[in-house]
C-alpha cells in the first residue's frame, strides 16, 4: 500500500544526520525548529541549559530509573504534601527486605499511566516504626538521658513528639515500600515520572487508626507504536516541493548581482520617475477598504516610513505594489488598492483588501562599475577572473541546494511517520518535550535580545511555560510522535551505528561544550549523541526505500 504527503523545503530542519559536525553543539542561537534541550529543573529558572541535541530530539522511553536517586520525603516537605493531591517522588534501584509481602494492584489508565494501588500490611508498618523509634533514640537529646543511650519509649516520644514520629514512620513506609510496588513497571516506567497521588494527611489518618497504610501511585509508562497500515513506513510514497528560491543557479546569478551592487554608487534622479534598478526612499500607509465604506481601520503593520525601497526586490513585497510606484518622482504622492496574498508571512493581513498611499521623499539610481575580470577580486577575494567568480558562486549555492533538497525530502518523510502512527503520549513526555521547545524559543530570544533578570524571570515562570505547552500542544505532539515513529523503526529494523562514530561525536560534543564554558552532563550527551545516530540511521534507511518524487513551485 502506497500512502502519499507533499513537503516543501519551507518546512522547518527536523534532520539530526545534518551537517554531521554540529551534533549537540552549544551555539547562542537555536529556533524553535531547534527543539532540543533538556532542564534539570522544572520550571527552569535559567538559561544555562544542559546538553543541547541538534535538530530532532530523539525521546525514546527511558525505563525506569534511569539515572536514579535515593527516594526521601523530609517531614516538613510531606507537611506541605498534605494539602496536594499528588507529589513527585524517586528512588534508588535497591529494595530493603520487608517482613512482610505488601498488596499491589495495577491498573491501566489512559495517556500510557498506570495506578498502582499498594496495601501495607501491619507487620512492616510496626518494623518501620521500630526503626524510626531507634533512629530518634541515636540522634535525639532527651535531658538525663546520655546520648546513644535507650530511653523509654513513652519519655522519647514526649520529648520528640508523637506527631514528628508518626510523619517519619509514613516516610519510612512509602521508602521502603515503593520500590516493591514499583517492581511490576521496571523497564516500562519513564522517568521522573512517579506520583504518589494519596495525601499525605489520609496515609497519616490511615496509619494512626489501623496502623496499616494505603497509598496509590500514578506512574507514565513507555507508550507503544501502532502503525496504521502495519509497516506502512516501508512503502512511502513521497512528494517533496522544492521552492524554487534554492535553484542554484539562480541563487549564484541573484548574489553576484548583490556583491556588485554594493560596489557601485547612489545618485540622485533628477529628471525622472521611479524606474527599475532605482532605490527609493518612500513613507508608507495603509487602511482597510470596506465594502459599505463604514469601518475603514489603519493598518500599523503594513506602514513604513522613511522606507529604503530597492526595485530589484519587488518579490519581497505585496504583488502589485511596484507597478502601481513606477514612475513615482520625488515629492509626488500615489494612492492605490491591494489584497494580501493568503500566503503572506502577517497571518493578520492575509486576504484584507487595502488601501496604501505612499510618498515618495527621495530618489537614487546606481552608477555601477562595469562587472569584468577587474572587478573579480573585490566581487570574491581571492579570485582573479568574473568566470572564476561565477563558477565558485554556483558551486556553494550547488552545495545549499542539495543541502535544502535532502533537508526537505527527511522533513517529508517525518512528517508522513507522524500521520501514520497511533500511540497514546503521557503527559510526563509531553511537558519533556515542550520544555525543550520554550528553552530554545527562550535562548533564542536571549540571543537576539539581551534580557535582564526581571524579563528573564517572567519568561521563565510557570504560567508563562504553561501558556507556551497550552498553545503549542499540536506542534508538540506531532513532534513526539514523529521521535517515537523514528526509535520504533529503528528497533524494528535493527538498525546499528558504529560504537567509533558514538565516542567521536560524544568526544566532539564535550569539546565545544567547554570551548563554550557550558556546564554539561556527560551521561546526557551520550544519550543524546546515541539517540542522534539512531535518527539519522533511520533517515538513511527511509530515504533508500520510499520512492520519493520532487517538484519545484
Amino acid at each position: 500500500m502506497e500512502l502519499c504527503v507533499s513537503s516543501s523545503t519551507r518546512f522547518m530542519n527536523k534532520n539530526p544526520s545534518r551537517p554531521s559536525h554540529t551534533f549537540l553543539r552549544a551555539t547562542s542561537a537555536h529556533s524553535l525548529r531547534n527543539p532540543v534541550f533538556q532542564f534539570k529543573h522544572k520550571p527552569f529558572s535559567s538559561l544555562k541549559l544542559p546538553s543541547p541535541s541538534r535538530q530532532i530530539h530523539l525521546l525514546q522511553p527511558h525505563p525506569f530509573p534511569r539515572n536514579p536517586c535515593h527516594f526521601s520525603i523530609s517531614a516538613s516537605s510531606s507537611s506541605s504534601s498534605s494539602s496536594s493531591s499528588s507529589s513527585s517522588v524517586a528512588l534508588g534501584n535497591e529494595k530493603d527486605r520487608l517482613p512482610a509481602d505488601i498488596e499491589v494492584k495495577e491498573t491501566e489508565e489512559p495517556n500510557c499511566r498506570v495506578r498502582l494501588s499498594v496495601g501495607v500490611p501491619q507487620a512492616v508498618c510496626e518494623d518501620c516504626y521500630k526503626r524510626v523509634i531507634n533512629e530518634f533514640m541515636k540522634k535525639a537529646k532527651v535531658p538525663g538521658f546520655r546520648p546513644g543511650k535507650n530511653v523509654p519509649e513513652s519519655i522519647l516520644l514526649s520529648h520528640v513528639g508523637k506527631k514528628n514520629v508518626q510523619k517519619a514512620t509514613v516516610e519510612s513506609i512509602l521508602k521502603r515500600t515503593l520500590p516493591h510496588a514499583m517492581a511490576s513497571v521496571t523497564g516500562r516506567a519513564l522517568r521522573d515520572s512517579v506520583r504518589i497521588v494519596t495525601k499525605f494527611s489520609d496515609m497519616e489518618q490511615t496509619y494512626s487508626s489501623l496502623n496499616t497504610l494505603r497509598y496509590d501511585v500514578i506512574v507514565d509508562v513507555a507508550p507503544q507504536v501502532k502503525w496504521s497500515p502495519e509497516n506502512g513506513y516501508k512503502n512511502l510514497k513521497v512528494v517533496v516541493e522544492i521552492d524554487s528560491d534554492i535553484d542554484a543557479q539562480r541563487a549564484s546569478e541573484q548574489e553576484l548581482r548583490r556583491r556588485h551592487k554594493s560596489l557601485g554608487l547612489l545618485r540622485i534622479v533628477t529628471d525622472r520617475g521611479l524606474q527599475i534598478g532605482d532605490v527609493a526612499v518612500l513613507d508608507i500607509s495603509a487602511t482597510t477598504i470596506d465594502q459599505d465604506e463604514l469601518n475603514v481601520l489603519e493598518l500599523p503593520s503594513a506602514e513604513s516610513k522613511g522606507f529604503h525601497f530597492d526595485t530589484e526586490d519587488g518579490d519581497k513585497v505585496i504583488p502589485g505594489f511596484i507597478d502601481s510606484i513606477i514612475g513615482i518622482q520625488p515629492g509626488e504622492t500615489k494612492s492605490f488598492p491591494l489584497v494580501f496574498p493568503e500566503s503572506w508571512k502577517q497571518e493578520n493581513l492575509r486576504g484584507v483588501h487595502a488601501q496604501f498611499t505612499v510618498e515618495c521623499k527621495e530618489l537614487f539610481y546606481r552608477d555601477l562599475p562595469e562587472l569584468d575580470d577587474s572587478l573579480a577580486v573585490r566581487l570574491l577575494p581571492g579570485c582573479t577572473t568574473l568566470k572564476q567568480v561565477k563558477e565558485l558562486l554556483l558551486q556553494r549555492y550547488l552545495e545549499v541546494e542539495e543541502t535544502a533538497r535532502e533537508q526537505a525530502t527527511d522533513n517529508a518523510i517525518l512528517d508522513q511517520l507522524q500521520k501514520m502512527v497511533e500511540v497514546d503520549i503521557p503527559q510526563s513526555l509531553f511537558e519533556e518535550q515542550g520544555r525543550q521547545f520554550y528553552g530554545a524559543k527562550l535562548l533564542e530570544i536571549q540571543a537576539n535580545v539581551k534580557l535582564n533578570e526581571q524579563q528573564l524571570a517572567s519568561l521563565s515562570s510557570p504560567k508563562a511555560v504553561d501558556e507556551y505547552l497550552e498553545n503549542q500542544k499540536d506542534n508538540i505532539l506531532n513532534a513526539i510522535k514523529q521521535n517515537l515513529a523514528v526509535g520504533d523503526i529503528y528497533k524494528r529494523e535493527d538498525l546499528q551505528f558504529s560504537t567509533d562514530d558514538l565516542v567521536k561525536e560524544v568526544e566532539n560534543s564535550i569539546a565545544e561544550f567547554k570551548r563554550q564554558k557550558q556546564e554539561y552532563d556527560e551521561e546526557r550527551v551520550r544519550e543524546q549523541v546515541q539517540e542522534i545516530l539512531e535518527g539519522a540511521k533511520v533517515l538513511e534507511w527511509l530515504r533508500e526505500h520510499a520512492e520519493i518524487q520532487y517538484i519545484t513551485r
